[in-house]
């Protein structure tokens, strides 16, 4: 879509992570809109299988499009660019990481399938939030609000599905070599669900890649620092 004689708005596609729907990136379609033009996916809540999520956003694609997921997001993200690499020309990879779960992970997710099909879905409750968000953001209401909305969203049935995903994924380290599109690696500061050693390590194995930290930032950093993330954004999607 053009916006002018000589600007033309970016195809970007942006997938969520697990617990989280389009709200994830609403400061983000807010902000960038005049450069991009964006599509926040529902796919990643409608499968049990990754490559199923990937081929249902590939389906619906421009035939050039940038690409960004956050966590379960950034899972999908590379399954995208194993399967259709020439289709992506630029890469988000934000609080994620190119690793397998641990066997330890896959029975604590395991275990959370069960109790949600049990009838004890929590969504993201107080005791989990230091997870998600910095610790000085546990007392935001209106942040914490947001992401317990989003979770209450996704419910019960759309969380069994992710979790089952997740389970499912490739050990995605192996293919970040093939990567040469413009790649942005951001990560909160005190992400601890995926540090940022995990983005260090993708980082050296990507050479078209930037890392971008974001201080005082936890895992969900397009709602906790949306101006930071903005312009880290806005600066890859000009590259």
């Amino acid at each position: 879509m053009s916006l002018g004689t000589h600007t033309r708005r970016i195809p970007l596609i942006l997938v969520p992570g697990v617990l989280c729907n389009s709200a994830l990136w609403q400061c983000q379609v807010d902000g960038l809109g005049d450069i991009a033009d964006i599509t926040v996916t529902e796919e990643h809540r409608r499968h049990t299988d990754i490559g199923a999520i990937a081929g249902a956003i590939l389906a619906s694609a421009p035939e050039k499009f940038a690409l960004a997921g956050l966590s379960f997001g950034g899972y999908v993200a590379f399954e995208i660019m194993r399967r259709a690499p020439h289709r992506v020309d630029r890469l988000g990879l934000f609080d994620t990481t190119a690793n397998p779960d641990t066997d330890e992970r896959r029975t604590l997710r395991r275990n959370l399938i069960k109790q949600a099909q049990s009838g004890r879905f929590l969504g993201v409750t107080d005791r989990l939030l230091p997870n998600y968000i910095h610790p000085d953001r546990v007392g935001d209401p209106a942040l914490v609000n947001a992401i317990k909305a989003m979770a209450l969203d996704v419910g019960q049935d759309g969380f069994v599905r992710q979790q089952t995903a997740v389970i499912g994924r490739a050990d995605n380290r192996r293919d970040l070599g093939d990567i040469e599109c413009p790649t942005l690696i951001l990560v909160g500061r005190q992400d601890v669900l995926t540090p940022l050693a995990r983005h260090e390590e993708m980082h050296a194995a990507i050479a078209t890649s930037n890392l971008c930290v974001i201080e005082d930032c936890g895992h969900l950093s397009t709602l906790e620092r949306p101006e930071a993330v903005n312009q880290a954004m806005r600066d890859w999607l000009k590259t």
